[in-house]
């Protein structure tokens, strides 16, 4: 089992280094580029398809991995043999639609019923969320199909716009991302999950690992909505793969609140953009009020916005693992630590900032 979480990692990690470069040379052949502009960052145009390297590290790395698990005959693979083809086709959808809108820019309707079509897929191959047990109830939710797929719906496309929505500095997306990765990589340990979902996890982790040498301050390329998409369709779809075992209402929280930077982030823009807007259609237009450009309003340099966030993704990621492995009174007190610490070097930090 060790053996092939370790080639995982290292096949998606060599792969996505070696050829993020090469994305970053047909970027500027086909001028799939970020321009400098008001709401963005970059001095500089800069290459926007480096996330095509995240997604040849997975596939190599899966593909390689589910032919010789199959050579060899691994029993507990083929119980996902129909999960794991709905995710490869739903994720072929995705990177397509994410190419075609870093190439052209599409419509935000079209995006939206590109992703609905990859999360249709993906529920029609079986991967949704079910019943669950509430345990200090002792009580059974059962979900009938239609809600089934609705809340599955919501989910996948939830996260899927959360990751793209967090893309807005160097190295923020995909390192809140690879800190989720990590997060339920070792609740996937702790819980018992299949091991299918550990290995798509580990194999996720190493194509972000191979990415970030481009994408840390100051960045080479970015993702572009190809990488970024593919990032939060895929997290989505593995952290139900990852907590079918045993569907209790804390497994399926803890992946809330390991994405809880991101979720609250496009919780807040959807409200934000409807209020300013005054319309259901201004969710779509895009603004500088996310959770970075507030930090770089308050004084932040964009390495410090990205560090400060990375640790509020690692808080709220230790929160969920200490409340699946220990309960809810150890992770409570580990929060109010976090708190209390914070809390001490508050003041500091913002006079810093107005100096």
């Amino acid at each position: 089992m060790w053996g092939d979480i370790a080639i995982a990692f290292v096949l998606a990690f060599i792969t996505a280094y070696v050829i993020v470069p090469y994305s970053m040379r047909l970027a500027k052949k086909i001028s799939a580029t970020d321009k400098p502009e008001a709401r963005r960052v970059n001095t500089v145009e800069m290459p926007r398809l480096g996330g095509l390297g995240i997604i040849a590290g997975f596939f190599v790395s899966m593909i390689y991995l589910l032919i010789s698990m199959e050579l060899e005959n691994q029993a507990m693979i083929a119980e996902y043999h129909m999960k794991l083809i709905g995710l490869f086709l739903g994720l072929i959808i995705i990177v397509l639609v994410g190419f075609i809108d870093d190439w052209k820019s599409l419509n935000p309707i079209i995006k939206l019923l590109g992703q609905t079509a990859a999360a249709g897929v993906v529920m029609a191959f079986g991967i949704t969320i079910g019943d669950f047990n509430i345990p200090i109830l002792n009580r059974l939710i059962e979900l009938n199909d239609v809600m089934e797929y609705i809340i599955t719906w919501v989910w996948i496309v939830g996260i899927t716009n959360a990751i793209n929505l967090t893309d807005g500095l160097d190295g923020l997306s995909s390192g809140i991302t690879l800190i989720a990765c990590v997060s339920l990589l070792i609740i996937f340990a702790i819980n018992g999950s299949p091991i299918i979902s550990i290995i798509l996890i580990t194999a996720l982790a190493g194509g972000i690992v191979g990415f970030l040498p481009y994408n840390v301050n100051p960045a080479k390329t970015y993702m572009g909505d190809s990488g970024s998409n593919f990032l939060g369709f895929s997290i989505s779809i593995i952290s139900i793969v990852g907590i079918a075992k045993t569907y209790t209402i804390i497994v399926i929280i803890a992946p809330l609140i390991v994405l809880a930077v991101p979720i609250f982030d496009t919780i807040f823009a959807i409200f934000r953009r409807i209020i300013k807007g005054k319309s259901i259609k201004a969710i779509f237009e895009p603004d500088n009020g996310h959770l970075h450009h507030r930090l770089m309003k308050l004084g932040y340099t964009q390495k410090e916005a990205v560090l400060i966030l990375y640790a509020v993704a690692a808080t709220f990621g230790m929160f969920a693992i200490i409340l699946l492995e220990s309960g809810i009174w150890k992770a409570a007190s580990f929060a109010l630590l976090i708190i209390a610490i914070f809390a001490i070097g508050y003041n500091d930090l913002i006079k810093r900032n107005k100096q």
